[in-house]
């Protein structure tokens, strides 16, 4: 009897089981998340879809250890991190795990050099200015890296912020509606870039959207409805 490489079905690097959100309201207690489960493989690109307070963005906060659930558990980069407190959760994603948010959350009195380089020094890097120049020019920046956000359109802004998740060679990257607050010319040019990105590096990438064009440039799409999550297939 022969037994299967355990190294040919590596662990997820990311995943939920029985994962739910309970918030009290005045009438009663609202799930904004019921029961999920699913699993993210190393490599893999995946979709968060559903209608506006389907539970999309909640989802991807207790994914990234930013928020606790109400029951369930997420393991991610092999760790349970409910049971993490906040500085272990923080340690863990230092350098391992990537962030692209809608509003761009950039430090506004810092330059676009100084915004990507702020997550290597904290991961420690001893070339963290040259990878953070490095990564500016790869989205097309080292021009404006002296420039403050308030100097930089949305798109500029983005790209920031896009460098800023993958220079410190993250195993895994969130966004949260990467393109929601720019014109669909802009979106689409940021969407080439965050996947040319992400393909060169190898990046798990999992992102919530209500793109229809970004959902379908993902691997696989997991739907919310009514907090509740349908596996869809790849694309």
């Amino acid at each position: 009897m022969t037994h299967a490489d355990p190294a040919q079905f590596p662990a997820p690097i990311v995943s939920a089981r029985a994962l739910s959100q309970r918030v009290p309201t005045a009438g009663g207690t609202l799930a904004i998340l019921d029961e999920v489960d699913f699993a993210v493989k190393a490599g893999e690109t995946l979709a968060i879809t559903g209608a506006s307070g389907s539970g999309k963005s909640t989802l991807l906060g207790l994914l990234a250890g930013l928020d606790h659930p109400s029951s369930g558990e997420v393991v991610l980069l092999g760790q349970r991190i409910n049971t993490l407190d906040e500085d272990a959760r923080a340690r863990l994603r230092a350098g391992r795990v990537g962030f692209v948010f809608q509003s761009f959350q950039l430090l506004p009195a810092l330059t676009a050099f100084e915004n990507v380089l702020l997550p290597l020094e904290l991961a420690a890097r001893g070339d963290a200015a040259e990878r953070a120049r490095q990564w500016l020019g790869r989205v097309g920046l080292a021009a404006r890296a002296g420039h403050t956000p308030r100097q930089l359109s949305g798109g500029e802004q983005q790209r920031v912020a896009i460098a800023r998740a993958f220079a410190t060679d993250p195993e895994i990257v969130f966004a949260d509606e990467p393109t929601g607050n720019l014109d669909a010319e802009t979106g689409a040019r940021i969407i080439d870039l965050l996947f040319e990105l992400n393909a060169s590096a190898h990046t798990t990438l999992v992102l919530v959207t209500h793109d229809d064009a970004l959902a379908g440039r993902c691997q696989r799409r997991l739907h919310l409805v009514a907090g509740r999550a349908h596996q869809a297939e790849a694309a």
